[in-house]
């Protein structure tokens, strides 16, 4: 969930006190707290901003989404994917806290593939609307935060293009 749990369960594993480098590791980890804590603020605050963003940048990418047939024609198949792009900016957040993509590959990753293919939602679409996701939020993010934040919606993304 964590570095510093991740660490310590590894030490603890090896019947062992963590070591030097651990402890290093730690350290970084917990001095970058208040940088973590800022970027999730941020996406916290504008989630709504974001999504609507997002989904707007997706829905000029791919107009057949929202035409008569697409997957987000409709009001309640666009709020449907409104909520599921507002889940997985909340899941990179949980990402960006724990300093892990442990919360994104349980929760966001194992399984979505299927429901989405259950559904009828192209992975390709899921994939492109992640990108959206990510580029309306990082432009919200200072340098800094943005390169912090951005291998999550990597993480999140590569997950996706990857066959179940």
């Amino acid at each position: 969930m964590s570095v510093v749990r991740d660490l310590i369960l590894q030490a603890d594993d090896q019947l062992r006190y963590p070591s030097g480098g651990e402890l290093r590791s730690m350290a970084d980890f917990l001095s970058g707290g208040n940088q973590r804590i800022r970027v999730a603020r941020v996406l916290t605050e504008n989630e709504k901003k974001i999504v609507n963003e997002a989904a707007r940048q997706l829905f000029l990418r791919k107009p057949e989404y929202v035409a008569q047939g697409g997957n987000a024609y409709g009001q309640r198949q666009r709020a449907q994917c409104l909520r599921d792009f507002s889940w997985y900016l909340r899941l990179v957040t949980y990402g960006v806290l724990a300093g892990s993509t442990e919360k994104i590959q349980d929760i966001g990753l194992i399984g979505a593939r299927e429901m989405y293919n259950s559904l009828g939602v192209p992975m390709a679409g899921m994939v492109e609307s992640m990108r959206t996701l990510k580029e309306a939020s990082l432009s919200l993010l200072a340098t800094e935060d943005a390169v912090m934040a951005g291998p999550y919606f990597d993480f999140l993304i590569q997950g996706m293009q990857t066959p179940g």
